[in-house]
């Protein structure tokens, strides 16, 4: 009975510490130096993304496996531009995707989802949420932080699961 209080006492102090530890700072410190002056506003989301909203939108966010279309330009910490949509004439459209299937980095993943139809928002994301440890050469060096302007034009809802489904047949009923 003693060695099963102990066990209880010390599994209440794990579960109590657990909340306590220090989340790692996914930015270098150059670059968290530069984020907290250009956007001392921004939220921080448990990964490491940072986001700040320029304008709040209507309805309801994004959700996985919606289809959205977003205006965005994608800058490197420095402000050079390395790609942007629309941009006539090779991408005269907003860029479409759907969230949270992996097709985008995974930034993009975690920061669309908390958009909802018209609003704008500023993307800052680590390079472990961008293009990783190795880039994207030419245009994106590796371990790059990005800066992200988007905005969420469209936003076309997922159909729910129970309407993809075949109906119930209830197998009492007799068939005629």
């Amino acid at each position: 009975m003693r060695h099963l209080r102990i066990l209880l006492c010390l599994l209440g102090l794990a579960a109590a510490v657990a909340p306590l530890r220090a989340q790692r700072e996914p930015l270098p410190p150059d670059d968290l130096a530069t984020v907290q002056k250009q956007w001392p506003d921004a939220k921080r989301t448990v990964t490491g993304l940072r986001y700040v909203i320029t304008e709040p939108g209507t309805g309801e966010p994004a959700a996985p496996g919606d289809m959205v279309s977003v205006n965005y330009k994608g800058m490197l910490l420095d402000g050079k531009v390395f790609d942007q949509a629309p941009k006539l004439p090779e991408r005269p459209d907003p860029f479409t995707f759907r969230l949270g299937r992996g097709q985008v980095i995974q930034g993009w993943d975690q920061g669309i989802k908390l958009m909802r139809l018209g609003s704008k928002m500023t993307l800052i994301v680590p390079y472990e949420l961008g293009y990783g440890t190795r880039g994207d050469p030419p245009k994106i060096p590796r371990r790059a932080t990005l800066v992200f302007e988007v905005e969420m034009v469209k936003i076309e809802r997922a159909e729910p699961m129970h309407s993809q489904l075949p109906p119930v047949v209830d197998p009492k009923k007799k068939k005629k």
